[in-house]
């Protein structure tokens, strides 16, 4: 069962506590300080419109090793391409109003509501978000954001227009 947590404080119960599927705890809200507390414990915030705000941590979670990143075929010859213009964080509120307006298959919806646009926007601000971006003729057609704190970086969401683009942006 999950616990619920307050406005007044930033902590967060044990992660060892989440329930099988990874929920961890209900309630408090989206400010730059929880947020950090919660990235900085392997915990995020996952839920939809209308929905008090759920913090996750399943386990195991996926951790990828820059080094060991293991490369297609496909992806390789658009990187050899150079196709794609490749940049940091000059467009971060496209590329996470792209990542929720992107319709991805099997899926209605999305789960970044306009409190977490806004929440992610302000962690950009306040230098803790990135985006990474693929720019193909002038127009933005793929990326991702994320947030990083220390040496890790928390990938979010992304979305493409162009097949490869977001990877381009992911691989760089």
């Amino acid at each position: 069962m999950p616990v619920e947590i307050s406005r007044r404080s930033n902590e967060f119960p044990d992660p060892d506590e989440a329930d099988e599927s990874g929920l961890l705890a209900v309630g408090g809200d989206l400010s730059i300080e929880r947020l950090k507390a919660a990235y900085s414990r392997g915990i995020f915030p996952w839920y939809e419109e209308g929905m008090p705000i759920l913090w996750w941590t399943p386990d195991p979670r996926m951790v990828l090793y820059p080094g060991k990143m293991i490369i297609s075929h496909s992806l390789k010859q658009s990187i050899k391409k150079q196709q794609f213009k490749v940049t940091i964080d000059t467009a971060f509120e496209k590329v996470i109003k792209n990542c929720s307006k992107t319709p991805r298959k099997g899926e209605t919806g999305t789960w970044i509501t306009r409190d977490m646009k806004n929440a992610y926007i302000r962690l950009h601000e306040a230098g803790f978000a990135h985006s990474a971006e693929a720019w193909l003729d002038g127009e933005l057609v793929g990326g991702l954001y994320g947030v990083a704190l220390g040496k890790a970086f928390f990938g979010e969401s992304m979305f493409h227009h162009v097949t490869n683009a977001s990877k381009v942006a992911f691989y760089t």
